[in-house]
């Protein structure tokens, strides 16, 4: 056995997406995007990174693209996921294939050139993601290196990290001249409260205006089943603190997870426990993507039900 496959034979599995999406209850606006989704395969052409904390099944395009349709998301926000390291050639080829509907994040070295940033930029990048929690990638240390790379572009800095660990970073982070969207309302213990200093420093970077946060992966924080209930003191603080630096993600096809795997409609109708007004919804589905991301003008008002939802074919 070589060593490259006897490494990849002691890195764990992961569980699938679960094939039946279901038909959630929330009738979402039009021009509503999923931020925070992966696309795993086909492997003998996008090969994984021996450098891995997980290896996925395959989660490919048309698969996601039947996820979105049987949600009702038009527009969605492809993220380079760790197992693939810094080459990101399945997340672009995936956010190039849906004719503009999707827009991507990538993990690119720290010495990255210009001229690799105008090309993703050009095909629909619009972030770099720096991984302090999987294996494979950008850790902390090439923070500014890559600030000062993407900053021309408008870009911003995307974080998977632990929450318990914002008090100490949050110095550093609020000197960025560019906006930070943290991962999954923070990704720390729903059993520690909303009192814990990791959240609260999360709140006040929330407050500081150049911070966004996205409302997913609630069962990566819960102690408890589906419907998290646990979670929802931490939706709600984000919600009442700064309603117009939130995005929603499913984080489809949900990796490296060790609860049961959620059907994805029920985890879009957690979102009126989180968000009761209708209003701020659309503003988190809709209007807050579209300015994060760069997305074209959405359509004004109605829902999934009341308009005909434009094909995501692509």
């Amino acid at each position: 056995m070589s060593d490259r496959a006897e490494n990849a034979a002691t890195i764990p599995g992961c569980q699938g997406y679960n094939p039946e999406p279901g038909k959630p209850r929330l009738a979402i606006p039009a021009g509503s995007a999923d931020c925070h989704a992966h696309i795993f395969g086909p492997q003998d052409r996008y090969p994984y990174t021996p450098n891995r904390s997980y290896t996925p099944p395959e989660a490919s395009i048309e698969a996601y693209r039947r996820m979105l349709g049987a949600l009702g998301f038009e527009r969605a926000v492809i993220v380079q996921p760790s197992v693939y390291g810094t080459d990101n050639r399945c997340t672009r080829d995936a956010v190039v294939a849906s004719g503009g509907k999707w827009r991507g994040i990538a993990v690119v070295e720290p010495g990255v050139g210009e001229s690799l940033l105008a090309e993703l930029h050009a095909a629909g990048f619009r972030g770099v993601r720096i991984n302090l929690l999987f294996k494979g990638g950008l850790q902390l240390d090439a923070l500014e290196q890559i600030v000062r790379a993407i900053q021309p572009l408008g870009w911003h800095v995307q974080l998977l990290l632990d929450g318990r660990d914002l008090p100490e970073l949050a110095e550093r982070l609020g000197r960025l001249p560019v906006d930070i969207v943290v991962d999954h309302m923070g990704h720390m213990p729903a059993s520690l409260g909303t009192g814990h200093a990791g959240f609260q420093t999360l709140l006040q970077l929330l407050r500081g205006g150049r911070c966004w946060v996205k409302l997913s992966g609630a069962y990566r924080i819960s102690a408890k089943p589906q419907p998290y209930d646990d979670a929802v003191p931490f939706a709600r603080a984000l919600v009442e603190t700064a309603p117009d630096k939130l995005v929603f993600g499913t984080d489809w096809p949900h990796p490296s997870i060790s609860v049961p795997m959620p059907q994805d409609a029920s985890l879009l109708d957690l979102l009126p426990a989180w968000v009761p007004d209708e209003a701020t919804r659309r503003q988190i589905l809709v209007e807050n993507p579209a300015r994060l991301y760069d997305f074209p003008p959405a359509p004004s008002g109605g829902t999934r039900e009341a308009q005909t939802v434009q094909s995501i074919r692509g």
